[in-house]
Protein backbone atom coordinates (compact mmCIF):
# COMPACT_ATOMS: atom_id res chain seq x y z
CA UNK A 1 0.00 0.00 0.00
CA UNK A 2 2.93 2.50 0.35
CA UNK A 3 4.44 1.55 -2.63
CA UNK A 4 1.29 2.44 -4.18
CA UNK A 5 1.11 6.33 -2.81
CA UNK A 6 5.45 6.62 -3.05
CA UNK A 7 6.97 8.42 -5.08
CA UNK A 8 10.64 8.21 -4.96
CA UNK A 9 12.59 11.65 -4.60
CA UNK A 10 14.84 12.89 -7.11
CA UNK A 11 17.63 13.49 -3.92
CA UNK A 12 21.29 12.03 -2.95
CA UNK A 13 21.27 9.50 -0.29
CA UNK A 14 23.48 12.29 1.84
CA UNK A 15 22.04 15.40 2.94
CA UNK A 16 24.18 18.30 2.83
CA UNK A 17 23.02 20.42 5.96
CA UNK A 18 25.00 23.24 5.43
CA UNK A 19 23.53 23.54 1.66
CA UNK A 20 20.66 25.77 0.65
CA UNK A 21 16.87 26.17 2.85
CA UNK A 22 15.25 23.78 0.36
CA UNK A 23 17.65 20.92 0.72
CA UNK A 24 16.48 21.10 4.70
CA UNK A 25 13.17 21.08 3.97
CA UNK A 26 13.40 18.41 1.17
CA UNK A 27 15.01 15.80 3.49
CA UNK A 28 12.28 17.46 6.26
CA UNK A 29 9.73 16.21 3.51
CA UNK A 30 10.92 12.73 2.90
CA UNK A 31 12.15 12.08 6.39
CA UNK A 32 9.75 13.67 8.76
CA UNK A 33 6.42 14.25 6.53
CA UNK A 34 6.26 11.52 3.99
CA UNK A 35 5.44 8.38 6.12
CA UNK A 36 2.21 10.01 8.59
CA UNK A 37 0.90 11.59 5.14
CA UNK A 38 1.17 7.95 3.44
CA UNK A 39 -0.48 6.71 6.50
CA UNK A 40 -3.13 9.42 6.03
CA UNK A 41 -3.53 8.96 2.55
CA UNK A 42 -4.13 5.37 3.12
CA UNK A 43 -6.67 6.10 5.80
CA UNK A 44 -8.38 8.40 3.46
CA UNK A 45 -8.53 6.14 0.59
CA UNK A 46 -10.11 3.02 2.21
CA UNK A 47 -13.03 5.64 3.61
CA UNK A 48 -13.27 6.80 0.04
CA UNK A 49 -13.66 3.24 -1.18
CA UNK A 50 -16.58 2.67 1.35
CA UNK A 51 -18.48 5.34 0.35
CA UNK A 52 -17.93 4.67 -3.28
CA UNK A 53 -19.26 0.64 -2.47
CA UNK A 54 -21.93 2.40 -0.14
CA UNK A 55 -23.56 4.81 -2.63
CA UNK A 56 -23.10 2.49 -5.67
CA UNK A 57 -24.90 -0.38 -3.39
CA UNK A 58 -28.12 2.08 -3.12
CA UNK A 59 -28.04 3.48 -6.74
CA UNK A 60 -28.42 -0.11 -7.81
CA UNK A 61 -31.21 -0.53 -5.06
CA UNK A 62 -32.87 2.11 -5.79
CA UNK A 63 -33.00 1.82 -9.46
CA UNK A 64 -33.96 -2.07 -9.13
CA UNK A 65 -36.85 -1.08 -7.30
CA UNK A 66 -38.14 1.45 -9.65
CA UNK A 67 -38.08 -0.04 -12.57
CA UNK A 68 -39.57 -3.15 -11.06
CA UNK A 69 -42.29 -1.62 -9.15
CA UNK A 70 -40.89 -3.04 -6.06
CA UNK A 71 -41.29 0.17 -3.87
CA UNK A 72 -42.21 -0.99 -0.43
CA UNK A 73 -45.51 1.56 0.19
CA UNK A 74 -46.44 0.43 -3.17
CA UNK A 75 -47.34 -3.32 -2.01
CA UNK A 76 -49.48 -2.13 0.97
CA UNK A 77 -52.33 -1.34 -1.67
CA UNK A 78 -52.99 1.70 0.02
CA UNK A 79 -56.73 2.37 -1.97
CA UNK A 80 -58.62 -0.76 -0.99
CA UNK A 81 -57.31 -0.06 2.74
CA UNK A 82 -58.75 3.42 2.56
CA UNK A 83 -61.90 1.73 0.79
CA UNK A 84 -61.85 -0.73 4.07
CA UNK A 85 -61.66 2.10 6.09
CA UNK A 86 -64.63 3.84 5.05
CA UNK A 87 -66.69 0.73 4.78
CA UNK A 88 -66.25 0.19 8.44
CA UNK A 89 -66.11 3.37 10.01
CA UNK A 90 -64.07 2.48 12.95
CA UNK A 91 -62.03 4.93 12.76
CA UNK A 92 -58.54 5.08 15.76
CA UNK A 93 -58.69 7.87 17.45
CA UNK A 94 -54.97 9.73 16.36
CA UNK A 95 -52.81 12.63 18.32
CA UNK A 96 -51.09 15.50 16.49
CA UNK A 97 -48.64 17.05 18.42
CA UNK A 98 -46.79 20.45 16.50
CA UNK A 99 -43.81 21.31 19.35
CA UNK A 100 -42.73 24.76 19.25
CA UNK A 101 -40.24 27.30 20.35
CA UNK A 102 -40.60 31.07 19.70
CA UNK A 103 -42.28 30.28 16.41
CA UNK A 104 -43.32 34.03 15.46
CA UNK A 105 -43.45 33.70 11.86
CA UNK A 106 -45.06 30.09 11.23
CA UNK A 107 -47.24 29.41 13.68
CA UNK A 108 -50.07 30.38 12.34
CA UNK A 109 -49.68 28.18 9.09
CA UNK A 110 -48.72 25.39 11.17
CA UNK A 111 -51.69 24.99 13.15
CA UNK A 112 -53.86 26.17 10.72
CA UNK A 113 -52.76 23.59 8.69
CA UNK A 114 -52.97 20.96 10.89
CA UNK A 115 -56.26 21.77 12.42
CA UNK A 116 -57.41 21.48 8.66
CA UNK A 117 -56.75 17.62 8.32
CA UNK A 118 -59.38 15.82 7.29
CA UNK A 119 -60.48 13.21 9.86
CA UNK A 120 -63.73 12.82 12.02
CA UNK A 121 -63.18 15.63 14.54
CA UNK A 122 -64.01 13.51 17.44
CA UNK A 123 -61.46 10.96 16.98
CA UNK A 124 -59.23 13.67 15.97
CA UNK A 125 -56.96 15.75 18.46
CA UNK A 126 -54.61 18.31 17.97
CA UNK A 127 -51.94 18.86 20.53
CA UNK A 128 -49.87 22.03 20.31
CA UNK A 129 -46.86 22.22 22.56
CA UNK A 130 -45.32 25.38 23.17
CA UNK A 131 -42.44 25.95 24.75
CA UNK A 132 -42.06 29.87 23.83
CA UNK A 133 -40.89 32.17 26.46
CA UNK A 134 -42.62 34.86 27.64
CA UNK A 135 -40.85 37.72 25.84
CA UNK A 136 -42.44 41.22 25.12
CA UNK A 137 -42.88 41.40 21.65
CA UNK A 138 -40.81 44.28 19.95
CA UNK A 139 -43.07 45.58 17.18
CA UNK A 140 -41.48 48.70 14.93
CA UNK A 141 -43.77 50.60 12.83
CA UNK A 142 -41.69 53.21 10.63
CA UNK A 143 -44.47 54.39 8.94
CA UNK A 144 -46.27 57.86 10.79
CA UNK A 145 -49.67 57.18 9.24
CA UNK A 146 -49.23 53.78 10.45
CA UNK A 147 -49.22 54.65 13.93
CA UNK A 148 -52.15 57.22 13.48
CA UNK A 149 -54.08 54.77 11.85
CA UNK A 150 -53.02 52.46 15.01
CA UNK A 151 -53.00 54.94 17.72
CA UNK A 152 -56.48 53.72 19.03
CA UNK A 153 -56.13 50.22 18.72
CA UNK A 154 -52.56 50.08 20.23
CA UNK A 155 -52.99 49.73 23.73
CA UNK A 156 -55.86 47.21 23.54
CA UNK A 157 -53.37 45.38 21.10
CA UNK A 158 -50.44 45.53 23.60
CA UNK A 159 -52.54 44.59 26.54
CA UNK A 160 -53.96 41.35 24.27
CA UNK A 161 -50.88 40.31 22.66
CA UNK A 162 -47.86 40.76 25.39
CA UNK A 163 -45.97 37.66 24.77
CA UNK A 164 -45.22 34.50 21.86
CA UNK A 165 -47.18 32.41 24.14
CA UNK A 166 -50.66 34.36 24.20
CA UNK A 167 -50.53 34.80 20.12
CA UNK A 168 -50.26 30.46 20.18
CA UNK A 169 -52.82 30.00 22.26
CA UNK A 170 -55.18 33.26 20.62
CA UNK A 171 -54.88 30.90 17.36
CA UNK A 172 -55.49 28.06 19.31
CA UNK A 173 -58.46 29.31 20.26
CA UNK A 174 -59.37 30.39 17.23
CA UNK A 175 -59.88 26.76 15.71
CA UNK A 176 -61.45 25.69 18.98
CA UNK A 177 -64.35 27.73 18.42
CA UNK A 178 -64.74 26.17 14.48
CA UNK A 179 -65.08 22.60 16.31
CA UNK A 180 -61.28 21.53 16.35
CA UNK A 181 -60.32 19.39 19.29
CA UNK A 182 -57.07 21.67 20.12
CA UNK A 183 -55.28 21.32 23.12
CA UNK A 184 -53.05 24.02 24.30
CA UNK A 185 -49.96 22.76 26.53
CA UNK A 186 -46.84 25.15 28.13
CA UNK A 187 -44.27 23.75 30.85
CA UNK A 188 -42.85 25.89 32.82
CA UNK A 189 -39.19 24.98 31.83
CA UNK A 190 -37.24 23.37 28.30
CA UNK A 191 -36.07 19.82 29.91
CA UNK A 192 -34.87 17.38 26.94
CA UNK A 193 -35.83 20.42 25.03
CA UNK A 194 -38.22 18.95 22.40
CA UNK A 195 -37.84 15.06 23.28
CA UNK A 196 -39.36 16.16 26.46
CA UNK A 197 -42.37 18.25 25.11
CA UNK A 198 -43.04 14.99 23.00
CA UNK A 199 -42.57 13.08 26.32
CA UNK A 200 -45.20 15.43 28.51
CA UNK A 201 -47.89 15.80 25.49
CA UNK A 202 -48.24 11.66 25.65
CA UNK A 203 -48.59 11.82 29.45
CA UNK A 204 -51.85 13.52 29.50
CA UNK A 205 -54.70 11.62 30.04
CA UNK A 206 -56.89 12.38 27.10
CA UNK A 207 -53.91 10.54 25.00
CA UNK A 208 -54.51 7.29 26.60
CA UNK A 209 -57.20 6.32 23.73
CA UNK A 210 -55.15 7.05 21.16
CA UNK A 211 -53.64 4.79 18.89
CA UNK A 212 -51.36 6.93 16.59
CA UNK A 213 -49.40 10.21 17.21
CA UNK A 214 -48.37 12.31 14.23
CA UNK A 215 -45.72 15.04 14.72
CA UNK A 216 -44.97 18.03 12.87
CA UNK A 217 -42.53 20.54 13.43
CA UNK A 218 -43.82 24.09 13.06
CA UNK A 219 -43.12 24.85 9.73
CA UNK A 220 -44.50 21.75 7.90
CA UNK A 221 -48.08 22.37 6.53
CA UNK A 222 -48.82 18.84 5.85
CA UNK A 223 -52.36 18.48 3.20
CA UNK A 224 -55.77 18.04 4.46
CA UNK A 225 -55.92 14.37 2.97
CA UNK A 226 -52.09 13.52 5.20
CA UNK A 227 -54.35 10.77 7.57
CA UNK A 228 -55.90 9.33 4.98
CA UNK A 229 -52.63 8.22 2.71
CA UNK A 230 -50.95 7.38 6.29
CA UNK A 231 -53.13 5.51 8.80
CA UNK A 232 -54.69 2.99 6.65
CA UNK A 233 -50.84 1.73 6.50
CA UNK A 234 -50.62 1.37 10.32
CA UNK A 235 -54.30 0.09 10.82
CA UNK A 236 -54.11 -3.02 8.23
CA UNK A 237 -50.14 -3.99 9.37
CA UNK A 238 -49.42 -4.34 12.80
CA UNK A 239 -45.82 -4.87 12.86
CA UNK A 240 -45.54 -1.30 11.42
CA UNK A 241 -44.18 1.18 13.46
CA UNK A 242 -43.31 4.02 11.60
CA UNK A 243 -44.80 5.60 8.50
CA UNK A 244 -42.82 8.88 7.05
CA UNK A 245 -44.07 10.98 4.55
CA UNK A 246 -41.19 13.23 2.24
CA UNK A 247 -40.48 17.29 2.56
CA UNK A 248 -41.37 20.02 -0.22
CA UNK A 249 -39.45 22.98 0.42
CA UNK A 250 -41.68 25.64 -0.06
CA UNK A 251 -38.60 28.55 -0.37
CA UNK A 252 -36.17 26.00 -2.76
CA UNK A 253 -35.44 29.02 -4.87
CA UNK A 254 -35.37 31.42 -2.41
CA UNK A 255 -31.38 31.60 -2.58
CA UNK A 256 -28.38 29.65 -4.26
CA UNK A 257 -27.94 28.50 -0.48
CA UNK A 258 -31.57 26.72 -0.49
CA UNK A 259 -31.10 25.40 -3.78
CA UNK A 260 -27.82 23.69 -2.70
CA UNK A 261 -29.53 22.44 0.11
CA UNK A 262 -32.32 21.03 -1.97
CA UNK A 263 -29.74 18.84 -3.71
CA UNK A 264 -28.62 17.57 -0.55
CA UNK A 265 -31.59 16.50 0.67
CA UNK A 266 -33.66 14.92 -2.08
CA UNK A 267 -30.89 12.31 -2.25
CA UNK A 268 -31.38 11.58 1.27
CA UNK A 269 -35.36 11.11 0.73
CA UNK A 270 -34.84 9.57 -2.95
CA UNK A 271 -31.73 7.09 -1.91
CA UNK A 272 -31.26 6.91 1.89
CA UNK A 273 -34.58 6.98 2.77
CA UNK A 274 -35.78 4.76 0.13
CA UNK A 275 -33.20 1.97 0.32
CA UNK A 276 -33.83 1.53 3.87
CA UNK A 277 -37.49 1.50 3.51
CA UNK A 278 -37.45 -1.52 0.73
CA UNK A 279 -34.57 -3.45 2.15
CA UNK A 280 -34.68 -3.96 5.93
CA UNK A 281 -37.32 -1.74 6.58
CA UNK A 282 -35.36 0.75 8.71
CA UNK A 283 -34.16 4.49 8.04
CA UNK A 284 -33.61 7.17 10.71
CA UNK A 285 -36.98 8.92 11.76
CA UNK A 286 -37.22 12.41 10.29
CA UNK A 287 -38.50 14.32 13.52
CA UNK A 288 -41.30 15.42 11.95
CA UNK A 289 -43.81 14.50 8.82
CA UNK A 290 -44.13 11.37 10.39
CA UNK A 291 -46.98 8.96 12.16
CA UNK A 292 -45.97 6.53 14.74
CA UNK A 293 -47.36 3.74 16.58
CA UNK A 294 -48.11 4.68 20.50
CA UNK A 295 -47.53 1.20 21.45
CA UNK A 296 -44.19 1.10 19.44
CA UNK A 297 -42.86 4.34 20.93
CA UNK A 298 -44.00 3.00 24.57
CA UNK A 299 -41.62 -0.31 23.62
CA UNK A 300 -39.38 1.23 22.60
CA UNK A 301 -38.81 3.01 26.10
CA UNK A 302 -40.52 6.22 24.96
CA UNK A 303 -39.04 9.88 24.09
CA UNK A 304 -35.37 10.58 25.30
CA UNK A 305 -33.00 13.28 25.59
CA UNK A 306 -29.62 11.91 25.66
CA UNK A 307 -28.80 13.09 22.08
CA UNK A 308 -29.88 16.10 20.04
CA UNK A 309 -31.33 13.84 17.90
CA UNK A 310 -34.37 12.16 19.76
CA UNK A 311 -36.08 11.14 16.72
CA UNK A 312 -32.97 8.81 15.42
CA UNK A 313 -32.49 7.36 18.98
CA UNK A 314 -36.30 6.91 19.09
CA UNK A 315 -35.91 4.94 15.57
CA UNK A 316 -32.94 3.16 16.11
CA UNK A 317 -34.60 1.80 19.46
CA UNK A 318 -37.56 0.75 17.74
CA UNK A 319 -36.23 -1.16 14.83
CA UNK A 320 -34.13 -3.06 17.85
CA UNK A 321 -37.72 -3.92 19.08
CA UNK A 322 -38.55 -5.36 16.22
CA UNK A 323 -40.48 -2.94 14.40
CA UNK A 324 -40.79 -2.04 10.93
CA UNK A 325 -41.25 1.23 9.14
CA UNK A 326 -42.38 2.50 5.83
CA UNK A 327 -40.94 5.81 3.79
CA UNK A 328 -44.10 6.89 1.46
CA UNK A 329 -42.08 8.66 -1.50
CA UNK A 330 -44.98 10.01 -3.09
CA UNK A 331 -46.74 11.66 -0.14
CA UNK A 332 -44.81 15.49 0.57
CA UNK A 333 -45.72 18.09 3.53
CA UNK A 334 -44.12 21.33 2.59
CA UNK A 335 -42.03 23.08 4.97
CA UNK A 336 -39.02 25.45 5.15
CA UNK A 337 -34.98 25.32 4.41
CA UNK A 338 -33.21 27.24 6.79
CA UNK A 339 -32.18 30.41 4.49
CA UNK A 340 -29.67 32.32 6.95
CA UNK A 341 -26.19 30.84 6.94
CA UNK A 342 -26.10 30.82 11.17
CA UNK A 343 -29.29 29.18 11.06
CA UNK A 344 -28.02 26.61 8.37
CA UNK A 345 -24.80 26.15 10.68
CA UNK A 346 -26.48 25.35 13.72
CA UNK A 347 -28.62 22.98 12.63
CA UNK A 348 -26.11 21.00 10.62
CA UNK A 349 -24.31 20.88 13.84
CA UNK A 350 -26.98 19.39 15.65
CA UNK A 351 -27.51 17.09 12.38
CA UNK A 352 -23.91 16.06 12.21
CA UNK A 353 -22.98 15.81 16.25
CA UNK A 354 -26.41 13.78 17.47
CA UNK A 355 -25.40 10.98 14.73
CA UNK A 356 -22.04 10.59 16.01
CA UNK A 357 -22.87 10.28 20.14
CA UNK A 358 -25.66 7.93 19.58
CA UNK A 359 -23.61 5.60 17.50
CA UNK A 360 -21.64 6.09 20.45
CA UNK A 361 -24.08 5.28 23.20
CA UNK A 362 -26.06 2.25 20.99
CA UNK A 363 -23.42 0.80 19.30
CA UNK A 364 -22.91 -2.02 21.91
CA UNK A 365 -26.84 -2.36 22.24
CA UNK A 366 -26.99 -2.81 18.62
CA UNK A 367 -24.33 -5.37 18.81
CA UNK A 368 -25.97 -7.62 21.48
CA UNK A 369 -29.38 -7.33 20.34
CA UNK A 370 -31.26 -10.65 19.75
CA UNK A 371 -34.18 -9.29 18.28
CA UNK A 372 -32.72 -8.57 14.74
CA UNK A 373 -30.95 -10.28 12.43
CA UNK A 374 -27.16 -10.35 11.86
CA UNK A 375 -27.98 -8.15 8.44
CA UNK A 376 -30.19 -5.29 10.12
CA UNK A 377 -27.58 -4.93 12.40
CA UNK A 378 -24.93 -4.62 9.45
CA UNK A 379 -26.93 -2.02 8.01
CA UNK A 380 -27.75 0.12 11.21
CA UNK A 381 -23.47 0.51 12.32
CA UNK A 382 -22.01 0.08 9.62
CA UNK A 383 -24.43 2.20 6.18
CA UNK A 384 -26.51 3.93 8.86
CA UNK A 385 -23.95 5.28 11.15
CA UNK A 386 -20.63 4.36 10.43
CA UNK A 387 -20.61 5.57 6.60
CA UNK A 388 -23.02 8.06 6.31
CA UNK A 389 -22.55 9.92 9.77
CA UNK A 390 -19.21 9.42 9.78
CA UNK A 391 -17.22 8.97 7.25
CA UNK A 392 -19.38 10.74 4.76
CA UNK A 393 -17.67 14.25 6.93
CA UNK A 394 -14.24 13.06 7.18
CA UNK A 395 -13.43 12.14 4.09
CA UNK A 396 -15.09 15.39 2.33
CA UNK A 397 -13.32 17.50 4.67
CA UNK A 398 -10.20 15.55 5.46
CA UNK A 399 -9.24 13.97 2.26
CA UNK A 400 -10.38 16.78 0.00
CA UNK A 401 -9.15 19.98 1.45
CA UNK A 402 -6.32 19.01 3.80
CA UNK A 403 -4.42 15.78 2.66
CA UNK A 404 -4.56 16.45 -1.10
CA UNK A 405 -3.50 20.01 -1.08
CA UNK A 406 -0.82 18.91 1.69
CA UNK A 407 -0.13 16.22 -0.91
CA UNK A 408 0.53 18.93 -3.63
CA UNK A 409 3.02 20.69 -1.09
CA UNK A 410 4.83 17.24 -0.67
CA UNK A 411 5.82 16.05 -4.37
CA UNK A 412 7.51 12.67 -3.37
CA UNK A 413 4.25 11.61 -2.22
CA UNK A 414 2.19 10.21 -5.23
CA UNK A 415 -1.65 10.47 -5.51
CA UNK A 416 -3.30 8.13 -7.72
CA UNK A 417 -5.65 9.92 -9.85
CA UNK A 418 -8.86 7.05 -9.32
CA UNK A 419 -8.94 7.89 -5.69
CA UNK A 420 -8.13 11.38 -6.09
CA UNK A 421 -10.54 12.66 -9.13
CA UNK A 422 -12.23 9.37 -10.49
CA UNK A 423 -13.88 7.69 -7.17
CA UNK A 424 -15.40 11.16 -5.74
CA UNK A 425 -16.45 12.40 -9.27
CA UNK A 426 -18.62 9.11 -9.25
CA UNK A 427 -19.69 9.57 -5.95
CA UNK A 428 -20.23 13.59 -6.48
CA UNK A 429 -22.71 12.51 -9.98
CA UNK A 430 -24.48 9.63 -8.05
CA UNK A 431 -25.62 12.05 -5.28
CA UNK A 432 -26.69 15.31 -7.42
CA UNK A 433 -28.41 12.89 -9.74
CA UNK A 434 -31.77 13.38 -7.54
CA UNK A 435 -32.39 16.83 -8.53
CA UNK A 436 -31.97 17.12 -12.34
CA UNK A 437 -32.75 20.83 -12.22
CA UNK A 438 -30.20 22.13 -10.15
CA UNK A 439 -27.49 20.25 -11.72
CA UNK A 440 -26.05 23.51 -13.69
CA UNK A 441 -25.10 24.94 -10.17
CA UNK A 442 -23.26 21.16 -9.50
CA UNK A 443 -19.85 22.57 -9.38
CA UNK A 444 -21.79 25.05 -6.52
CA UNK A 445 -22.91 22.13 -4.45
CA UNK A 446 -19.67 20.43 -4.70
CA UNK A 447 -17.64 23.96 -3.23
CA UNK A 448 -20.59 24.62 -0.62
CA UNK A 449 -20.63 21.56 0.81
CA UNK A 450 -16.83 20.49 1.04
CA UNK A 451 -17.04 24.07 3.07
CA UNK A 452 -19.85 22.71 5.49
CA UNK A 453 -17.79 19.40 5.89
CA UNK A 454 -15.86 21.53 7.54
CA UNK A 455 -18.27 22.20 10.90
CA UNK A 456 -19.54 17.95 10.14
CA UNK A 457 -16.77 16.70 10.70
CA UNK A 458 -15.91 18.91 13.54
CA UNK A 459 -19.32 18.27 15.22
CA UNK A 460 -18.83 14.62 14.57
CA UNK A 461 -15.91 14.52 16.63
CA UNK A 462 -17.45 16.07 19.58
CA UNK A 463 -19.95 13.74 19.47
CA UNK A 464 -18.01 10.88 19.18
CA UNK A 465 -15.56 11.84 22.42
CA UNK A 466 -18.99 14.24 24.16
CA UNK A 467 -16.80 16.41 24.06
CA UNK A 468 -17.69 20.32 24.63
CA UNK A 469 -21.51 21.95 22.75
CA UNK A 470 -22.47 17.84 22.37
CA UNK A 471 -26.19 18.52 23.88
CA UNK A 472 -26.17 22.03 22.38
CA UNK A 473 -29.58 22.98 20.94
CA UNK A 474 -30.86 25.80 19.20
CA UNK A 475 -33.97 25.59 17.32
CA UNK A 476 -33.15 26.62 14.05
CA UNK A 477 -34.79 29.97 12.97
CA UNK A 478 -37.86 29.67 10.49
CA UNK A 479 -38.84 32.83 8.37
CA UNK A 480 -42.05 32.13 7.22
CA UNK A 481 -43.45 34.36 4.63
CA UNK A 482 -42.18 37.43 6.07
CA UNK A 483 -39.13 37.22 3.66
CA UNK A 484 -41.33 37.59 0.95
CA UNK A 485 -43.71 39.84 2.51
CA UNK A 486 -41.13 42.83 3.53
CA UNK A 487 -39.76 42.19 0.21
CA UNK A 488 -42.86 43.80 -1.52
CA UNK A 489 -42.90 47.19 0.18
CA UNK A 490 -39.95 49.57 0.20
CA UNK A 491 -38.46 50.06 3.33
CA UNK A 492 -37.29 53.71 4.75
CA UNK A 493 -34.61 52.95 6.09
CA UNK A 494 -33.15 49.13 6.71
CA UNK A 495 -30.99 48.39 9.74
CA UNK A 496 -27.56 46.60 8.43
CA UNK A 497 -25.94 44.34 10.63
CA UNK A 498 -22.34 45.02 11.37
CA UNK A 499 -18.96 43.08 9.11
CA UNK A 500 -17.51 41.42 12.41
CA UNK A 501 -20.86 39.90 13.12
CA UNK A 502 -20.99 38.24 9.56
CA UNK A 503 -16.64 36.99 9.90
CA UNK A 504 -16.67 33.61 9.92
CA UNK A 505 -12.69 33.26 11.23
CA UNK A 506 -12.30 29.08 10.68
CA UNK A 507 -14.01 29.94 7.08
CA UNK A 508 -11.01 32.44 6.44
CA UNK A 509 -8.06 30.74 7.69
CA UNK A 510 -8.76 27.62 5.53
CA UNK A 511 -9.41 30.63 2.60
CA UNK A 512 -6.23 31.28 3.32
CA UNK A 513 -4.59 27.62 3.47
CA UNK A 514 -5.94 26.62 0.46
CA UNK A 515 -5.09 29.89 -1.39
CA UNK A 516 -1.44 29.44 -0.45
CA UNK A 517 -1.25 25.96 -1.35
CA UNK A 518 -2.77 27.01 -4.86
CA UNK A 519 -0.22 29.84 -5.44
CA UNK A 520 2.52 27.16 -4.92
CA UNK A 521 0.76 24.87 -7.32
CA UNK A 522 0.73 27.77 -9.64
CA UNK A 523 4.88 28.37 -9.46
CA UNK A 524 5.62 25.00 -8.86
CA UNK A 525 2.91 21.66 -9.84
CA UNK A 526 1.99 20.07 -12.76
CA UNK A 527 -1.22 18.67 -12.54
CA UNK A 528 -2.84 21.91 -12.59
CA UNK A 529 -4.80 21.39 -9.10
CA UNK A 530 -4.26 25.01 -8.69
CA UNK A 531 -7.89 25.13 -10.10
CA UNK A 532 -9.72 23.33 -8.06
CA UNK A 533 -7.62 25.11 -4.76
CA UNK A 534 -8.53 28.54 -6.21
CA UNK A 535 -12.46 27.40 -6.60
CA UNK A 536 -12.69 26.11 -3.12
CA UNK A 537 -10.60 28.70 -1.23
CA UNK A 538 -12.92 31.26 -2.93
CA UNK A 539 -15.53 29.46 -1.69
CA UNK A 540 -14.22 29.61 2.37
CA UNK A 541 -13.81 33.11 1.46
CA UNK A 542 -17.35 34.06 0.40
CA UNK A 543 -18.68 32.03 3.64
CA UNK A 544 -15.84 33.57 5.64
CA UNK A 545 -17.30 36.93 5.47
CA UNK A 546 -20.70 35.84 5.86
CA UNK A 547 -22.41 36.27 2.10
CA UNK A 548 -24.14 32.93 1.93
CA UNK A 549 -27.62 32.73 2.45
CA UNK A 550 -29.84 35.63 2.54
CA UNK A 551 -29.08 38.73 4.28
CA UNK A 552 -31.82 39.47 7.34
CA UNK A 553 -31.11 43.38 9.48
CA UNK A 554 -31.52 42.82 13.19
Amino acid sequence: MRNLFHREPEVNANYDFTGSSSDVWQHIRVSMVMPPLTVAICICAVMSLMMFIERVYMTVVVLLVKFMGKKKYTQYKLEALKEDLEQNRSYPMVLVQVPMYNEKEVYKLSIGAVCSLTWPSDRLIVQVLDDSTNEILRVTLNHTSIVQELDMKWLFINKLISCMQALVELECKKWIQRGVNVKYETRNNRNGYKAGALREGLDKDYVFDCEFVVIFDADFQPEEDFLWRTVPYLLENPELALVQARWKFVNADECLMTRLQEMSLAYHFTVEQEVGSSTCQFFGFNGTAGIWRIKAIEDAGGWKDRTTVEDMDLAVRASLKGWKFVFVGDLEVKNELPSTFKAYRYQQHRWSCGPANLFRKMTKEIIFCERVSIWKKLHVIYAFFFVRKIIAHWVTFFFYCVIIPICIMVPEVHLPKPIAIYVPATITILNSSCTLRSLHLLVFWILFENVMSFHRSKATIIGLLGANRVNEWVVTEKLGNATKQKSNVKPIKKARSRFGERLHFSELIMGLFLLYVAIYDMLFGKDHMFVYLLLQSGAFFVVGVGYVGISVSN
